[in-house]
């Protein structure tokens, strides 16, 4: 009994044994490759000094931070999706990721700290989740069209500002804006608090499964059945916010690891959120850093930015459902 009880939670096993051997792989591949035996041997503490430093001080906390980015970004996009009831609804069509994106450059221009950027990306993200949340319910009800149109207006307006803000920006800034805001781990060197939001995250809403799968089904019948609607609808609009400004501030804007991990994941795996969340966390995490793993090594030793890699494999993806939302 005891056993066919975690049986349905056996994919997360499996999905945990992908993102390890992802970031092994993050690790080991580059434009100098580290043999198994080597990567081993650095792992318990030996191997040679040019290894260690290749995996403990460049590779495994970029791997990390790409890691925590992906959880980060499909656990907001799954949460966006229940909310919405959409499978069409991603912090970067949404223009929750051009808002974040937003207060994060402002920070950079005034030369703030990472604890303020950080704060600043979160406003700026939780502004764009309730204008396009807001916007598009207006005195109705949410439909696609009309989410989607909400969306890529706000997602315009906030392009607008960032060109603004390149215009006038000091000269010496711009390479490195320009290459954050099309995705970049490069300067990802400080993996830890995304990592810790992203345990913490995963921790809340398991025990929120269960109001989560009903919310799913629409609100008059959450809260026929019991359910406090406002106040988790109130948790999913900051919690969404919160994930996309910190994977925003670690990483810049990447799009679509919201849009495409929590819909695959929901065609294999069904739409028990008490599975879904915990299983985009590694999921996310694993297509980002082997998109990554990718972006380093195709045109090495040039490294493209990762936004591109996730964009290549997000927007057929996004064709494919708007298509099927006819």
């Amino acid at each position: 009994m005891a056993v066919s009880a975690w049986r349905p939670f056996l994919p997360l096993v499996w999905l945990g044994v992908a993102g390890l051997l992802a970031l092994l792989m993050a690790v080991a591949i580059g434009s100098v490759a580290i043999p198994p035996a080597d990567l081993w041997a650095v792992i318990t503490g030996e191997g040679s000094s040019l290894h260690q430093t290749l995996v403990w001080e460049l590779r495994a906390p970029r791997a990390l931070a790409g890691f925590a980015t992906g959880g980060l970004l499909a656990v907001a996009g799954a949460l966006m999706q229940i909310l919405l009831r959409n499978p069409l609804a991603d912090p970067y069509v949404l223009g929750v990721s051009g808002g974040a994106s937003v207060g994060a450059l402002a920070a950079m221009l005034t030369g703030a700290g990472t604890f303020v950027l950080s704060g600043s990306a979160f406003g700026g993200a939780l502004l764009s989740t309730f204008l396009v949340f807001g916007l598009a319910h207006g005195t109705g009800s949410w439909t696609p069209a009309r989410l989607l149109l909400t969306g890529i207006v706000v997602a315009s307006g906030w392009g607008a500002v960032i060109t603004l803000m390149l215009a006038i920006g000091p000269t010496d800034k711009l390479p490195g804006m320009l290459y954050w805001l099309m995705g970049d781990l490069t300067y990802a060197q400080t993996p830890w608090p995304a990592l810790v939001l992203l345990a913490l995250v995963c921790l809340l809403v398991i025990p929120l499964g269960r109001s989560l799968n009903v919310l799913a089904r629409g609100p008059l019948q959450a809260a026929a059945l019991g359910v406090a609607v406002r106040p988790l609808e109130w948790t999913i609009y900051i919690l969404a916010s919160l994930l996309t400004a910190l994977a925003v501030t670690t990483a810049g804007s990447i799009g679509f690891v919201g849009l495409v991990v929590p819909h695959m994941l929901r065609l294999v795996l069904g739409n028990d959120q008490r599975l879904i969340l915990p299983a985009c966390a590694l999921a996310g995490g694993a297509l980002l850093t082997l998109a990554d793993t990718l972006a380093r090594i195709v045109i090495a030793p040039e490294q493209l930015p990762v936004g591109v890699i996730t964009a290549l494999l997000g927007v057929p993806t996004f064709l494919v459902l708007l298509y099927r939302s006819r």
